[in-house]
């Protein structure tokens, strides 16, 4: 009976090794594509220019997560309804994904087409609950939609399961919005969103966020809400910008230590004084 010689045994360890090697090479490779494709169709999806009106400042910051190769369905939204007021919404989609981010897109088109139906929050939400459940997916997403009147400086706010609304106001008040809401869209069908209304004082501050910004390894949803309260009061008391306020909300994040991606949008108005 012949026996394999130990170079026999050598080479066929080698073959082995490199067919599994091979195989980890294109499943890499795979996924960096999957990832790069996510975050094409995710920056895609995301608007490149916001509406303006006297007085008033958007501005919006993203960053992806500081962990692995997953990107989510984080997104922000700001339009110009037909009423002269404007949309403004904010969300994240169940999952880390091409599908969460193709989704995510579905979610943000429901929104807008929408709103040149019915504006109002709380009905824009449940109906695109409805649209959204009708898609047949098991997917989710949290949302937070206001309608903002840039005259009056009056925001009417309906939350899907999503962060609450962070506020300041020129006089060194700050906290978090408080309204109820209802279940996250494309969850449960037929829900009721209520409706909070509130208004943006001249020199005061809105901040919308998801929860790769206030949750984290080293902090929880509360803690990191604080943060933003505390960064949104002192913004407010300074007259610092939208833009400089949302560029510091996004460098909190990563003091959480995000393992999501993180969106941030700031509503601010910058001390003009509004028509009557």
């Amino acid at each position: 009976m012949s026996r394999k010689r130990p170079t026999d045994d050598g080479d066929e360890l080698l073959a082995r090794l490199g067919a599994l090697t091979a195989q980890a090479r294109e499943r890499a490779e795979l996924q960096r594509s999957q990832v790069e494709l996510a975050i094409a169709l995710q920056r895609g999806m995301l608007p490149r220019d916001l509406p303006a009106a006297p007085g008033l400042h958007l501005a919006v910051r993203y960053s992806p997560a500081n962990h692995s190769l997953s990107v989510g369905g984080d997104w922000y939204d700001a339009f110009d309804l037909p009423d002269g007021r404007i949309g403004l919404s904010i969300g994240d989609v169940q999952g880390h994904n091409i599908e969460a981010a193709a989704y995510m897109g579905q979610v943000r088109v429901c929104l807008r087409a929408l709103a040149s139906v019915s504006s109002e929050p709380g009905e824009l939400l449940s109906r695109t609950n409805e649209l959204l459940l009708s898609l047949g997916t098991d997917l989710f997403a949290t949302c937070t939609f206001l309608r903002l009147d840039p005259v009056t400086g009056l925001l009417e706010s309906a939350r899907a399961g999503h962060i609450p609304t962070v506020w300041a106001t020129a006089d060194g008040k700050s906290g978090i919005a408080d309204d109820g809401g209802g279940p996250p869209l494309g969850a449960v069908g037929g829900m009721d969103y209520p409706v909070t209304r509130h208004r943006l004082s001249i020199g005061g501050v809105f901040v919308l966020v998801t929860d790769g910004v206030v949750e984290g390894p080293s902090m929880s949803v509360d803690e990191g809400l604080d943060q933003v309260v505390r960064l949104a009061g002192i913004a407010a008391v300074a007259g610092m910008n939208a833009s400089s306020l949302a560029a510091a909300v996004i460098k909190g994040a990563e003091r959480v230590g995000h393992a999501d991606d993180a969106a941030v949008l700031v509503v601010g108005h910058d001390g003009a004084e509004r028509r009557p």
